[in-house]
């Protein structure tokens, strides 16, 4: 059953793949893009590296949607759903992805794969991060909460007014005290 869902994710990853240099829009291209990331990940994910997957699952669907609507705001044409070739020098990029295709093929059969060791850890995600950062792995855990908590300070300083600015303390006002104007209520 898990070989069945693996080939199953692997025809829908490679499938999507070939989706965004088939269909003739910025927007489709983006969805099938995603539906690509989103079987590779369930496939991280059936490895047993459950955050790691969930992680990309969002960083994902976040990324593609935002692409999206970037898309559909800005594109010249109509919501970037007009046709449009995605094909950009053909003949070199055919020339480069087979050879490219043809060296990690032969890389799989030539190479001496390591026979497994050791047991399998009780936790992945954590012997994953340990492998990846060594010693450095408590500097990295800090600096991901100071970028988060930077991100969050400068989002609240950018802000010239408050969430009580309009209305002020008594948010059953009739009438808006808004210095800007317009907005919702006017």
């Amino acid at each position: 059953m898990t070989l069945a869902v693996l080939l199953a994710l692997g025809v829908l990853a490679v499938g999507g793949g070939v989706l965004v240099f088939v269909v003739d829009s910025m927007a489709r291209a983006t969805f099938c893009l995603l539906a690509s990331f989103i079987a590779v990940a369930v496939m991280i994910l059936m490895t047993g590296l459950a955050y790691l997957g969930t992680v990309i699952i969002l960083m994902m669907i976040i990324e593609m949607v935002i692409m999206a609507v970037f898309m559909m705001m800005y594109m010249m044409n109509p919501a970037g759903l007009m046709p449009m070739s995605m094909f950009h020098n053909t003949r070199g990029a055919a020339l480069i992805s087979g050879l490219l295709f043809a060296g990690l093929t032969a890389g799989i059969f030539l190479t001496d794969w390591p026979e497994k060791r050791g047991e399998r850890p009780k936790d992945p995600t954590t012997a994953l991060g340990e492998t990846l950062m060594e010693g450095h792995m408590l500097t990295m855990m800090t600096l991901g909460v100071t970028l988060f908590s930077t991100i969050v300070a400068t989002v609240v300083l950018a802000t010239g007014r408050g969430r009580y600015d309009r209305l002020g303390d008594g948010l059953d006002a009739a009438h808006a005290d808004d210095p800007a104007g317009g907005g919702v209520g006017r």
